[in-house]
Formats: structure tokens, C-alpha cells, sequence
């Protein structure tokens, strides 16, 4: 009898000891999965040109703090991508850059292939028929372009570029610009990108094209010989709709609508030139 009451004794110990640890092991593995959860960043997927400077651009390394382009390769930087450091900062993101060509930007965030678009895209009431918008996050005023010695190098007003050759990028406000207020011109087809649109004007293709100021800015400092207008006795009539710049998402997401807002709600005027001017002190020149 003493012998079964002790073995009895012996296992009950057994049994609680491996209680205890097995008690010990999860609650270890159950702490370390929730410091995981806590560690984890939710992921935010941006799209824009990567070649739209001095918004958005390409270059090869990570200097003066560019993001890496995600599935190709390389890095962007620009005022949009300053603006996605902030949304990754102040939201708690993990935020992932997409190379996206601009005529694809709003099917891509549709789609879910992307889940916002940074790009400097006016907010026009086309646009917000597909997507949704943030609060304004830049302004910037149309201008028009030419080349010194053009003849068209002194105009003052939209009547003075009457026969000037013109264009701009597809699917963009400037192009639509040129369209409903430049019929006077020569309004040649428009073309895939920002750079392209630049060297219309550079190679002589095209006498004038339509940009806006900080990409007219941008393009200047990489070619001294552009001349914007200042046409002072007739400009270009545009309203928000075509110099507000907003960032897109999928039409319905309030949700991520009302978060990104909180990192467009700090962009006061200050901030926003104070970002500019670093955007387009560190652009490349090419």
C-alpha cells in the first residue's frame, strides 16, 4: 500500500511539473507572437510616374532619402515621395513605391494593385467620378514654355502663341488645357510622359508646350535655354480643379481617405514650399 501511495505521489508531481511547463512554453510563445503583432506595419502600396520631376523621379541609390521602387528596382524621390515618408512615419506604415505609368495610376488603385496614388494629380470632377480624394496636398498654377529665340519667346497673352505648335502629356489637365483654350495653335498630338512632353520642346518638335510651374521649374534648371511666359496680358483661366493636387484612392475608402488626411492636414503653405524647394535642389539634372 505504501508503495502504490507513493508512486501515486510520484506521478501527481510529474504531472504538475509538465503542467506548469507546458503553461510556461505558451504563455512564451504567446507573448512573443503578440510582440510580433505589435512590431508588424500594415502596408501601404503608393503608385506614381516615377518620372515627373520635381514631384516624383528616378534615380539609383537611396541618397537624400529615396524609397526603392518595389518588383524593379531602383529608387524615387521627389516632393511626392517626401510626402510618403511622412505618411509612413506619422500613420505607422511600411510604405511600398510602384513605377506606374500615369494613364494607368487610377486603374491600378482601382484594381487594388495599388492602394494609394502620390503623383501630383489635380483633382478634376472627371477624376473624382472614379476616385476619391485626400485634401489638397500642393497647388500648382499652368503655365506655358518655349525655348529662348523662339518667336514666341516674348508672348504676353494665350492670342500671342496663334500658330505655335503645342503639346503636352495624354490624360493630363494640361493637355486638356490646350484643347479648350489654345484652339488658335497648332495643337500637335500629346505624348506618354513628362519627359517626352519636355523634349518635344527641346528637340524643336513643338514650338510651346503646356506643364505646370514646378516641373516648367524643374525642367529649366536640366535646360537654362527654356523660357516659361509670363503671359501677364491673358493667361491660362483654370480654377482649383486644375491646380489642386490630391491623392487618389479607391472610390468608396473613406477609411484610408480620412488617415492620409491627417499627414495632408500638417502640409500648410510653409511646409509645402519648404518641401518644393528641397525637391527641387535635389532633382536630378538630366
Amino acid at each position: 500500500m505504501k508503495l502504490k501511495k507513493l508512486m501515486t505521489t510520484v506521478l501527481a508531481a510529474s504531472l504538475c511539473t509538465a503542467m506548469v511547463l507546458t503553461m510556461t512554453a505558451c504563455g512564451a510563445k504567446d507573448s512573443q507572437t503578440a510582440a510580433e503583432t505589435k512590431t508588424e506595419k500594415k502596408v501601404l502600396k503608393i503608385g506614381m510616374e516615377c518620372a515627373y520631376a520635381p514631384f516624383n523621379w528616378t534615380q539609383t541609390t537611396d541618397e537624400n532619402g529615396a524609397l526603392p521602387i518595389a518588383e524593379i528596382g531602383g529608387y524615387a524621390n521627389g516632393y511626392d515621395i517626401m510626402v510618403s515618408r511622412m505618411i509612413a512615419e506619422e500613420l505607422g506604415y511600411e510604405v511600398e513605391i510602384y513605377k506606374t505609368e500615369w494613364d494607368s495610376l487610377i486603374l491600378a488603385v482601382n484594381s487594388g494593385k495599388i492602394d494609394a496614388v502620390v503623383a501630383g494629380m489635380a483633382m478634376t470632377e472627371k477624376r473624382k467620378e472614379s476616385v476619391d480624394f485626400t485634401d489638397t496636398y500642393y497647388v500648382a498654377d499652368i503655365v506655358a514654355v518655349t525655348m529662348k529665340g523662339s518667336k514666341y519667346e516674348n508672348a504676353k497673352s494665350l492670342k500671342d502663341l496663334t500658330g505655335a505648335t503645342v503639346t503636352s502629356q495624354v490624360a493630363t489637365i494640361w493637355y486638356e488645357t490646350i484643347e479648350n483654350q489654345l484652339q488658335n495653335a497648332d495643337i500637335k498630338p500629346p505624348v506618354d510622359s513628362t519627359p517626352a512632353t519636355i523634349t518635344t520642346l527641346t528637340s524643336g518638335k513643338t514650338d510651346v508646350i503646356v506643364i505646370d510651374m514646378p516641373t516648367a521649374l524643374a525642367a529649366q534648371m536640366a535646360n537654362p535655354d527654356m523660357v516659361i511666359l509670363n503671359l501677364s496680358e491673358g493667361d491660362f483661366d483654370t480654377s482649383s480643379e486644375d491646380t489642386d493636387f490630391g491623392i487618389a484612392v479607391k472610390k468608396g475608402n473613406t477609411e484610408l481617405v480620412e488617415e492620409l488626411n491627417k499627414v495632408v492636414s500638417k502640409l500648410d503653405d510653409a511646409k509645402k514650399e519648404e518641401l518644393m524647394k528641397k525637391a527641387l535642389e535635389i532633382q536630378p539634372l538630366s
